[in-house]
């Protein structure tokens, strides 16, 4: 019996930035007894169905965008045979849709680190069940991913887990409802063991790929105070206190190694959390800005980020302390106008903003927003051949509508062509290489040109927004400029590199902090 895991998706680039972190995760999932699974990631290449035999079991993660497609995967490995297995964030949501959709035999709901391995014993055994609940396991519950399988030369940037979990609730969003509110996180020291093997294979760009970086604000801890709520003030320092022990070690590592992560509008205010960023490398991330007036901040119950002037004068100070951004903004809320497009590139452009991604609204499910927006659906059904856009991730790409909520003022191809206009002023050639001096060189230039417009192609080009010609002249573009932005991030491998021989946590993780913490501010500034 083989085991297969496999990453389904409609556009295979050949190269891909950033590692598909789940798949190496399940990989360590898998019981040694049964050797190695055999790994396919279709956003390099499409699966070949002839490694497929009868009696194989192929585990398929998905999330709403890939849905489709990995329905599609299953139903050909049952076909060939195989027992198929569902998981992923969508999997968790719909765990019946799976059954009824991509031939399952099993499905897994929530985290699979553990439960992956108990679904393969239970087949092994001849006893499965039809659904398997992984629930939200602790961080020291985490598994570290098994990289010594993955293709090196296929990916630009790999990927290390650090926290799972997010303590907001904006509407447009489900990780809060999928992964919970309370953060989980891992030991620090298993998360520097983890980057250390990755850079001693050749790894120095590595994605910290967390719901959310700074689970702890300023805020947090005040309203903390206020309440004399002692228990969860002491819970919350513990877990600020293991981030800045995360970020002092890896200040220490390798100094070509450059992290990348994602975070909330409110760390810049916490200029000690941002400077911590800057000493451990963290060169840049991905911040949620959404909006850029008061009213469409509400909208997406995203009030306490600023807008207009204040926005600015907040983006700017990430780039102040070091901390680039790759700024994500929607359209196609109700609050918008047509000036609002304009407004909002201009906006980042002033800003600074490094990266950028402009996205049309979408009801995604899990989230708030899903919710309001399928009972209004129910008063009155719309279907598209069959299929109610209430499920629009079963209706194929080609047919797919742009928009699935009406707007007010514009039309859903006056967003999506507008939304297209804001993709291309922001990234002009000019306005590209005039970012680009962020750089040190004249190589990292390029590079962070190439990568630039590979991003725009793999994101803008073949996104819901474009059209069907626009969507294969960017995917056959994509695929070129890949190719050519892989070679520029490579490095050469470090095998020398060890990783630090750990102290044994004392049992009271404060006093444990507390000691820990004043040792490495030792370290730092001596």
């Amino acid at each position: 019996m083989a085991v297969h895991l496999v990453n389904p998706s409609d556009n295979s680039f050949g190269t891909a930035v950033i590692t598909p972190r789940w798949l190496f995760v399940l990989a360590a999932a898998t019981p040694k007894s049964m050797g190695d699974p055999i790994l396919v990631d279709e956003s390099l290449e499409q699966l070949d169905a002839e490694t497929i035999q009868a009696g194989d079991v192929v585990g398929i993660s998905v999330h709403t965008g890939n849905a489709l497609r990995g329905y599609e995967v299953g139903r050909l490995a049952r076909e060939r045979g195989a027992t198929v297995v569902y998981g992923g964030i969508h999997a968790t949501l719909f765990p019946e849709e799976p059954f009824e959709r991509g031939a399952a035999h099993a499905v897994v709901k929530g985290d699979g680190d553990v439960a992956w391995g108990q679904v393969l014993r239970d087949l092994q055994a001849g006893n499965a069940k039809r659904i398997y609940d992984g629930g939200k396991i602790e961080g020291e519950e985490f598994l570290a991913a098994r990289w010594d399988l993955m293709q090196k030369d296929k990916y630009m940037w790999a990927s290390v887990q650090t926290i799972r979990g997010c303590p907001k609730h904006c509407s447009f969003c489900s990780v809060w409802r999928t992964d919970g509110q309370k953060p989980r996180q891992r030991s620090f020291e298993k998360v520097i063991d983890e980057i250390i093997d990755l850079r001693r294979i050749g790894f120095r760009f590595i994605a910290l790929a967390d719901d959310n970086f700074y689970p702890v604000t300023l805020t947090d801890l005040r309203l903390a105070r206020e309440q004399n709520n002692l228990e969860k003030l002491e819970s919350l320092t513990n877990i600020r206190k293991e981030r800045f022990l995360l970020m002092a070690e890896l200040a220490k590592l390798p100094k070509d190694m450059v992290f990348f992560t994602q975070i909330t509008m409110e760390s810049a205010e916490d200029t000690e959390y941002l400077d911590a960023m800057r000493r451990a490398n963290i060169k840049g991330a991905l911040v949620g800005v959404e909006a850029v007036t008061p009213e469409g901040l509400k909208a997406v119950y995203k009030d306490f980020n600023y807008s207009g002037d204040r926005l600015v004068e907040q983006l700017q100070t990430f780039r102040r302390h070091g901390v680039h951004v790759l700024g994500s903004f929607i359209f196609g809320l109700p609050t918008d106008k047509p000036g609002t497009f304009s407004a909002t590139v201009e906006l980042a452009l002033k800003a600074g903003v490094t990266f950028a991604q402009f996205v049309m609204m979408t009801p995604f499910p899990g989230t708030v927003d899903f919710g309001r927006w399928e009972k209004e659906q129910a008063k009155s059904p719309m279907m598209v051949e069959g299929t109610p856009i209430t499920r629009y991730w079963l209706i194929p790409t080609a047919i797919r509508p742009k928009m699935f909520t009406p707007h007010p003022l514009m039309t859903s191809d006056e967003i999506r062509e507008r939304t297209q206009r804001v993709w291309d002023r922001f990234y002009e050639i000019g306005a590209i290489w005039k970012r680009s001096s962020c750089t040190p060189t004249l190589r990292s230039r390029v590079a962070f040109l190439l990568l630039s417009k590979l991003y725009r192609q793999m994101y803008a080009g073949t996104g819901i927004s474009t059209d069907s010609a626009r969507r294969k002249k960017a995917k056959i573009w994509a695929r070129w400029i890949a190719g050519q932005t892989r070679k520029m991030f490579r490095a050469k491998p470090m095998p020398e590199l060890m990783s630090p021989v750990w102290e044994t946590r004392i049992k009271t993780l404060p006093q444990l902090t507390q000691l820990t913490v004043q040792a490495q501010r030792a370290s730092v500034f001596d």
